[in-house]
C-alpha cells in the first residue's frame, strides 16, 4: 500500500501546473555532505548500500526528513545497471567509475548482455516498493542515457574531453550506433521497471553529453533518445533530462518527449525560455554558491526563483549535484526559504 502523497508541488510543476510554492529537491542529496550516510559509507561502498533495500530507502528518505524537500530521488548510481550487461564496473573513491573491460570493437558490443530488471536489479524495485510506503512526497527515479554511459564504458572511466568516445564514434559508426541500440533498449527496460515497481518520475542523466556540437548530437544520438522518450511517454510520468554545459542542445531537447529540462548554471531559466524552450524547467544554482555566507546564497537565489515564477512549470534546483563540502544545514535553510520566498509571491 502506497504512503499517503501529502506534497504533491513537485509533479505539479513538471506537468506545466500551479503550485503553493515552488517545490525543490537537490541533485545528490541523498549522501555526500550528511555525516549520517558518512559513518554509513564507512562500512558500505554505494554498491553495497543499494543492494540492501532497507539500508537504502534510509539513505533516499533522510534528505527529505532533514531538508523538507518536495522530492525525494532513489540512492543509486547511473552505472548500477551496466553489470547487467556483462561490463565490469567499480566505483572507486575520488575517481568515480572505472570500467575494467572497456569498448573497442564491435565484438565488445555485440558481447553485451541484456537486462533482466525483475531479476538482475530486484533490490531497487524493492526500495522503490518499499519508499512508496514511507514517503508522503513523490519518487524519482533515474537512469543514465547511451551517450554518458557510452564514455564511461569506451574511456575506461572519467574524462575530460571524451576524445576516445568521439574517436569510436567517427571511425566505427556502425559500432557506434550498435551500442546506442543496445543502451537505448537497456534504458527502456530498466526504467520501465521502475515506473512498474512505484518511481513517479523519471530523470534522465546524459552529463557529458554537451560534449558533442549540435550536428552531431543529432547524427550520433538524438534518434536513441527520441526511441527512448517516445517509449517512455506511454508511462504516463514526467520524464526529466538533465546535462552539463549544454545550452547549444537545447533546442534538440526541447523537440524529445519529455516534460522538464533541467538546466545547469551558464543558462538561466529566462535565456532558455527566449530561446523557446516550451517545456517546465529545473535548476539552478551553482552548487559552490553554497559554500558562500547564508545572504550571498539568498542574493544568488531570489533571481532564480523571480525568474522561474514567471510561468507556471518551474522546480527549483543546483545546477549540479550537492558535494561533500556543503553543510547540510545550508541546505535546510535554503529549501526553508524558497518555500517561504515563493508562497509569499
Amino acid at each position: 500500500m502506497d504512503g499517503k502523497l501529502l506534497n504533491n508541488n513537485f509533479l505539479r510543476a513538471a506537468n506545466g501546473e500551479a503550485v503553493d510554492h515552488i517545490p525543490v529537491w537537490y541533485m545528490r542529496q541523498a549522501g555526500r555532505s550528511q555525516p549520517e550516510y558518512r559513518r554509513l559509507k564507512e562500512k558500505y561502498s554505494l554498491f553495497e548500500i543499494t543492494r540492501q533495500p532497507e539500508l537504502c530507502a534510509y539513505v533516499t528518505k533522510l534528505p527529505v526528513d532533514q531538508y523538507d524537500t518536495d522530492a525525494a530521488i532513489l540512492y543509486k548510481d547511473i552505472m548500477t545497471p551496466l553489470p547487467s550487461l556483462g561490463v565490469e564496473v567499480d566505483i572507486k573513491p575520488g575517481v568515480g567509475p572505472v570500467i575494467n573491460n572497456p569498448i573497442k570493437h564491435i565484438d565488445d558490443v555485440e558481447k553485451l548482455g541484456m537486462i533482466e530488471p525483475e531479476e538482475e536489479v530486484s533490490y531497487v524495485l524493492d526500495t522503490i516498493s518499499l519508499l512508496r510506503e514511507q514517503l508522503h512526497v513523490p519518487l524519482i527515479s533515474f537512469s543514465g542515457a547511451p551517450f554518458t554511459l557510452a564514455s564511461y564504458m569506451i574511456e575506461g572511466g572519467p574524462s575530460k574531453n571524451y576524445y576516445n568516445t568521439k574517436a569510436f564514434m567517427y571511425a566505427q559508426p556502425q559500432a557506434w550506433h550498435a551500442l546506442m541500440d543496445k543502451l537505448g533498449d537497456m534504458t527502456i527496460r530498466y526504467v520501465k521497471a521502475q515506473i512498474r515497481a512505484g518511481a513517479q518520475a523519471v530523470q534522465i542523466f546524459d552529463s557529458w553529453v554537451g560534449a558533442l556540437n549540435a550536428v552531431d548530437y543529432r547524427l550520433y544520438v538524438k534518434p536513441v533518445m527520441k526511441k527512448i522518450m517516445d517509449e517512455l511517454k506511454e508511462e504516463k510520468v514526467p520524464l526529466i533530462m538533465f546535462g552539463v554545459g549544454n545550452r547549444h542542445l537545447m533546442q534538440e531537447w526541447n523537440d524529445l518527449s519529455l516534460q522538464v529540462i533541467g538546466l545547469d548554471w551558464r543558462l538561466s531559466v529566462s535565456e532558455a525560455r527566449d530561446l523557446g524552450i516550451n517545456k517546465a524547467l529545473q535548476g539552478n544554482l551553482d552548487p559552490a554558491v553554497l559554500l558562500a555566507p547564508w545572504d550571498v546564497i539568498k542574493e544568488k537565489v531570489k533571481p532564480i526563483l523571480d525568474e522561474g515564477m514567471q510561468k507556471d512549470g518551474f522546480i527549483f534546483n543546483l545546477g549540479h549535484g550537492v558535494f561533500p563540502e556543503v553543510d547540510p544545514e545550508t541546505l535546510k535553510r535554503l529549501t526553508a526559504f524558497v518555500h517561504e520566498y515563493t508562497k509569499k509571491k
